[in-house]
């Protein structure tokens, strides 16, 4: 039998043991709890996404996430304790893509247990009811041709904790649910011995800046030399202007991770609208050329200034004209645009070909129209033109001046024309036109300098008079055809 003293000392012992474990329990759990999988929701506890804005669920009967838990084989797992971190990822330099995980769509969303997000891509079409649904297909650049990869096996990417956000979607048209991610686009890994990274990030910039600064010295030097600024110098100097913002709108669109901080829609009217001036001018200066032919006598004319403001008032309301057909079509009538242009992965986790809104199809084909009609038009010009020459007997030095001018114009219209058809051809899915029009494109800038500048003598003569031997240049207002009939033998 145990005496009293001893009773009381093992109760007491006892007590203190269970105290200790109670106490390690509370420890280990609110350590687990502070150390908790954090997972990013898009939207409020208790909201949900309709249509890519954050609803109260209780508005649409629907009830609020709940994560599912999954390894990264599939298997469903479980996690005690988790937390929600409310908000859009902080994506800071790189760009955000909305992910939509409808049950049958290509992607799927799978919520790891530490808390990443795995992102899988299906090498299927999806089916007609995501297909149709605008939410979802206006979300996809068509500019860049994308290939997705034969494989049975599915693309995937695993981002981190900090770098999406997940939540659950209502399509309002469809009524249908599923999983929705706003996830920040990777940092591109560089391999340096991908062709495809060699063409469109170090080549293509390249060339487009080799461009711009060939296509800047034409221009520069008509509108520097007195005797150049007559009005067919005045549209040459307009058309380069036109191809060297061209120029620079497509080399902004080439840094797709950037695109967070600039404007894709913006780039394209640029672009097309530099592109249609450059067609317009172009078209302008044949039609200069023939009419001038045409007339009975080439000395009476109305001044090149006067001429070159009624040229520039028709040219850019055409142009302004077309932009904003082409950004109605855009917004009002193009739902065209293909669902099944994804990211693509390779084994070298090189990610390109991400999605921001740009001009659609129909849109292009407003602005593309035209430039097909200046085509036929300057070939009617170039038709009628070299007849009217050819009937011509005695040539004076303005006939020699304009049919220079007819030379030069069809050697540009040539070179722009073979540059715009490669720029169509780039669009279809094939590596090696996409890698031909990048060539071509430096190739125009080559050709235009080559035959506005190197091809022409008396270009050549007035720049070594004026850098080489340092004497005044000549000046007049009628420009370089009166310097013809004053004597100037180049």
């Amino acid at each position: 039998m145990y005496t009293s003293f001893q009773r009381l000392t093992i109760l007491i012992l006892t007590l203190y043991t269970v105290k200790a474990e109670i106490g390690d329990v509370d420890l280990n759990e609110l350590s687990e709890q502070q150390n908790s999988v954090k997972i990013n929701k898009c939207c409020e506890p208790n909201e949900l996404m309709v249509d890519s804005i954050c609803r109260l669920a209780e508005q649409y009967n629907q009830s609020v996430w709940e994560p599912e838990f999954k390894t990264e084989d599939g298997k469903n797992t479980s996690v005690k304790y988790y937390r929600y971190i409310n908000g859009v990822p902080n994506c800071a330099t790189t760009q955000q893509r909305p992910i939509f995980d409808l049950g049958k769509s290509e992607d799927k969303l799978n919520l790891l247990s530490d808390g990443h997000l795995q992102h899988l891509i299906h090498h299927e079409h999806s089916s007609d009811h995501i297909k149709d649904d605008p939410l979802i297909t206006n979300t996809y650049s068509i500019h860049e041709s994308i290939v997705i990869p034969q494989e049975k096996e599915p693309s995937f990417y695993i981002h981190n904790q900090d770098k999406y956000c997940l939540d659950k979607i209502l399509i309002s048209s469809s009524n249908a649910t599923g999983l929705y991610a706003l996830v920040c686009v990777p940092e591109v890994i560089i391999n340096w011995k991908d062709t495809s990274f060699l063409m469109k990030k170090i080549l293509n910039p390249l060339f487009h800046a080799i461009s711009m600064i060939l296509f800047l010295i034409v221009a520069i030097i008509y509108f520097v030399l007195p005797t150049l600024r007559d009005l067919a110098g005045n549209i040459i100097t307009t058309i380069n202007i036109c191809l060297i913002v061209s120029q620079a709108a497509d080399l902004v669109r080439i840094f797709t991770e950037y695109s967070n901080h600039i404007s894709f829609m913006v780039t394209d009217v640029i672009l097309y609208m530099s592109l249609l001036g450059a067609f317009f001018w172009l078209n302008s200066f044949g039609f200069y050329i023939w009419k001038t032919f045409k007339s009975r006598n080439v000395f009476l004319r109305v001044t090149d200034v006067r001429k070159y403001c009624y040229y520039s008032s028709v040219v850019w309301s055409c142009v302004g004209l077309m932009a904003a057909m082409a950004i109605c079509a855009h917004y009002l009538l193009d739902t065209g645009i293909d669902p099944y242009k994804k990211m693509r992965l390779s084994t070298t986790i090189f990610i390109e070909d991400v999605e921001q809104e740009t001009i659609g199809w129909l849109g292009i084909a407003v602005f593309f129209t035209p430039i097909a009609f200046t085509i036929l038009f300057n070939l009617f010009f170039y038709i009628t033109t070299i007849k009217v020459i050819k009937r011509i007997n005695i040539y004076g030095r303005i006939h020699y001046k304009l049919k220079g001018c007819f030379d030069l114009f069809v050697q540009l219209f040539i070179i722009m024309t073979m540059a715009w058809i490669f720029l169509l051809l780039s669009w279809l899915n094939f590596d090696g036109l996409l890698y031909a029009h990048i060539v071509v494109n430096l190739l125009q800038a080559i050709l235009i300098f080559y035959v506005c500048i190197v091809r022409q003598s008396h270009v050549m003569f007035l720049l070594r008079k004026s850098c080489c031997y340092a004497e005044p240049i000549p000046t007049g207002e009628w420009g370089d055809e009166m310097t013809h009939m004053n004597g100037g033998n180049y």
